[in-house]
């Protein structure tokens, strides 16, 4: 069996400017660096995407874009996907199972509660913050199988870390 890993990346810091739509809040000077930070600990790490799932959100965008230049520009596949912004953890669960087959390593970059919640789905019995993942915060899960068949409560967490830069 193939082992994959899941990474969830809550965005980065953001501005909320009076008068601009919620999508289209850019990140602050710290989510910037903190986005960079980011990506710089999942080099570390080895945990190099094979694909991105996005939200279209403004502040998701400018996150992937931290994380992939301290990613060394690598190009991944990435999917900007309107569901990431409004969706359920269920619905990102969806979006996780349809990955290709030969894909090893998936980043889904989104919002809370959403992204939270869908670690607390694949991973119910570890410990977390009550509060879910913070601005920057990773969550890595790991299973065994295909993406089509990943279930709740069957991707172990294995680690998490709160990018600051």
């Amino acid at each position: 069996m193939t082992e994959r890993t899941l990474v969830l990346l809550r965005h980065a810091k953001a501005e909320r400017p009076a008068g601009t739509a919620d999508i289209d809040r850019p990140l602050t000077a710290r989510g910037h660096a903190d986005a960079a930070a980011a990506g710089a600990w999942l080099t570390r790490r080895d945990l190099l995407p094979a694909e991105v799932i996005c939200s279209p959100a403004k502040r998701t965008r400018q996150t992937w874009h931290g994380v992939a230049l301290a990613l060394g520009g690598s190009g991944p596949e990435v999917r900007y996907e309107p569901i990431v912004y409004g969706g359920t953890a269920r619905d990102l669960l969806d979006l996780i199972r349809a990955v290709a087959g030969g894909v090893d390593s998936v980043l889904v970059i989104g919002h809370n509660p959403t992204v939270s919640d869908l670690s607390g789905l694949l991973d119910p019995a570890a410990a977390r913050d009550s509060d879910g993942l913070r601005t920057s915060g990773l969550a890595v899960h790991r299973f065994e199988g295909a993406w089509a068949d990943v279930e709740p409560g069957k991707a172990l967490l294995t680690d998490t870390h709160t990018a600051r830069g």
